[in-house]
């Protein structure tokens, strides 16, 4: 019992870190905090066997759970560069789909070292000496290890002295670092308090008050300024307003050493010199697609929320306002799509919650065109055209692709049309021309777009972007050989890496007069309310607040600020924090506190409840008629049938 959480806290991180060397420096340089994940390991190993009664039975159990942990935090961390956290228990599926996508050499190496250390500590119930421990024996010793389990997640008193002491660094705001130097067990531990946002210290009734008044006052300033867009250009229509995350899109003619044979993404190019374009920062890379929709529709930001927590899972259980109950409130018909199953990252029930009308996903397009593993992008434009065409009112839609969804290390197009020079290994060449022709596709479905609503009588404007940098290869595999980054280890990025590894390419369209504009940087936090803007539409209160904020503070990530200047920092400027302090206090309030500011300004936009009809169109006569199983697979090419 003292023997086995020791080995496995050391086998935990060399399954983590990939180097014994490394492990052996960080045991012996952080010799307290190593006792204490052996501690932790010790506790719960102590607990199973007061439950099962069998030391070798719970040995190979306790193994078992500490293997897993350790191979799900190398995939994660691997993958998206996040290690594992007590959240992601609730992704069930979405962590078989994303599971499924893990291969290599490496990862199969991982998991049968677990499958071996299960097998040789259960073998030891043939050679230990039976231990008879008395019921009462046993359930203290449950209840004692549960306890001590329990002070160091949610962090007791007694706990927190103990970390003091120990020297225990919890690195919220950089999970990475976290782990590395706190250990797995240690950082998954402390992590569990953090499954609960902490109400900021300023928050008040007094101070979300002053804040609706500030707004209020802003307001009647700038009232007599607005100007509506041009009355001809618009036929007297409410434009239709699309917005559509490009699955992973980004603009690989930036690597810093690479040309391609051809330009795989001409249609971003030219909107870049002839529409509203810039670049968005997005909180996200690799994954965590539903964090950038989160900050994009609600106009919130990631940076108050724990590290790798992910809000569709955990905080949006009753109704949020965001720009699809904006838009519903306008005349719009709000509608979402996407190209993949509706119970990813919870969509399902979060759309309603966001005030969407309905909500298309995979299981409602009818014999859709796939290319490569998902529904291509195409398809996914002439949804778009299709239920735009056939619906009266003016749309507001929010689109997200699937098409160019990782990995990219097999030619899933069969010859790749764009090939890529530099120096780079012939595994980096091919997981790069992959995912080329992938954003060629994407760019190349915005273009089937504006072709059609060149024709349109409708007034219609299109934001298109990526939701992150794309995962091309492990360890950043393909960004380190071109000399995009210097180092794979995301801990060693300077400023200025750090705003290139999380900048999004943003266009622009509409069929009607909009004067360019030029964006240098934006957080998708604000993209909600820089729109409205450029529609010339009057801002709810918290996105009238997020417009204050971007004007001083454009750029927003937990470990990067940049200003109005674009001058990069590490944290907000003195300058910017009280109204920084106001941002964070309105988030909680909308989220996990009591709506304050609902009493003061906007009651009615910040108190609305989903719509009574939602998905009433996909519901399940629609989806017969249609001919359509509910319950079907997603679409696969025939290859991967």
């Amino acid at each position: 019992m003292i023997v086995l959480p020791v080995l496995s806290v050391a086998g935990m991180e060399l399954l983590e870190r990939g180097s014994l060397h490394e492990t052996v420096q960080w045991i012996t340089t952080n010799r307290p905090l190593f006792l204490l994940n052996v501690g932790l390991s010790f506790c719960l190993l102590a607990f199973i066997y007061a439950v099962v009664g069998s030391l070798a039975i719970s040995g190979s159990i306790t193994t078992l759970l500490l293997g897993l942990m350790a191979l799900i935090s190398y995939m994660k961390v691997k993958m998206i560069g996040e290690p594992f956290f007590p959240w992601d228990i609730l992704l069930n599926k979405e962590s078989m789909d994303i599971a499924s996508l893990v291969t290599g050499k490496a990862a199969l190496l991982r998991i049968g070292a677990v499958v071996i250390a299960v097998i040789l500590v259960f073998l030891l119930k043939w050679i230990l000496p039976r231990i008879s421990f008395s019921i009462i024996s046993r359930i203290g010793l449950g209840l004692f290890s549960l306890y001590a389990l329990y002070a160091f997640a949610i962090k007791t008193p007694l706990a927190g002295k103990i970390l003091d002491h120990l020297g225990v660094n919890e690195i919220v705001w950089n999970q990475k670092e976290n782990y590395a130097n706190n250990g797995l067990a240690l950082a998954f531990t402390l992590n569990v308090k953090n499954s609960i946002v902490q109400k900021p210290e300023t928050y008040s009734d007094q101070s979300i008050a002053t804040v609706a008044a500030n707004l209020q006052e802003a307001g009647t300033q700038t009232a007599g300024l607005k100007k509506s867009v041009d009355a001809d250009s618009l036929k007297g229509k409410k434009p239709n307003v699309i917005f559509i995350m490009s699955e992973a899109f980004w603009d690989p003619t930036l690597l810093t050493n690479v040309k391609f044979s051809e330009d795989p993404v001409p249609t971003l190019h030219r909107l870049q010199k002839e529409s509203s374009s810039g670049y968005l920062l997005s909180p996200q890379f690799g994954g965590g697609t539903s964090n950038v929709e989160f900050e994009v529709l609600t106009g919130n930001s990631m940076s108050f929320l724990p590290g790798g927590s992910i809000p569709y899972q955990q905080y949006i259980t009753k109704p949020v306002p965001s720009l699809a109950s904006y838009f519903a409130d306008q005349g719009y018909k709000s509608m979402g799509i996407h190209s993949y199953e509706g119970w990813f990252w919870n969509r399902n029930s979060v759309y309603k919650e966001l005030g969407f009308e309905s909500f298309k996903s995979s299981e409602y397009f009818v014999n859709p065109e796939t290319k490569g593993y998902f529904i291509s992008d195409a398809e996914v434009s002439r949804s778009i055209i299709d239920e735009v065409d056939k619906t009266e009112d003016p749309m507001f839609m929010y689109t997200v692709t699937m098409q160019n969804h990782g990995p990219y290390d097999e030619p899933r197009y069969g010859e790749n049309q764009f090939k890529a020079q530099g120096d780079l290994t012939p595994e980096a060449k091919t997981i790069l021309e992959t995912y080329a022709q992938g954003a060629h596709d994407a760019d190349q479905s915005l273009q089937m777009l504006i072709d059609h609503f060149k024709q349109s009588d409708e007034p219609t404007m299109i934001v298109f972007y990526g939701d992150h940098l794309p995962m091309l290869g492990l360890d950043y595999q393909v960004y380190k050989e071109a000399g995009f980054i210097q180092s794979s280890n995301a801990n060693n990025w300077s400023l200025e890496e750090v705003k290139k590894m999380h900048s999004i390419p943003l266009v622009t369209w509409s069929n009607f007069d909009m004067p360019k504009q030029d964006i240098p940087l934006l957080s998708d936090s604000f993209l909600g309310a820089h729109v409205l803007d450029m529609l010339h539409m009057e801002k709810p209160a918290n996105f009238k607040l997020n417009a204050e904020l971007a004007a001083q503070v454009p750029g927003l990530l937990s470990n990067l600020v940049v200003d109005a200047n674009q001058e990069l920092h590490a944290k907000v400027p003195e300058s910017s924090q009280a109204l920084l302090n106001d941002y964070r206090n309105v988030q909680y309030d909308l989220l996990f506190g009591k709506q304050y500011l609902a009493e003061h300004i906007d009651h009615d936009y910040l108190t609305k409840t989903s719509q009574d009809k939602y998905n009433a169109e996909f519901g399940e006569e629609h989806v017969q008629a249609a001919g359509v199983n509910s319950n079907s697979p997603p679409a696969k090419p025939v290859s991967a049938q």
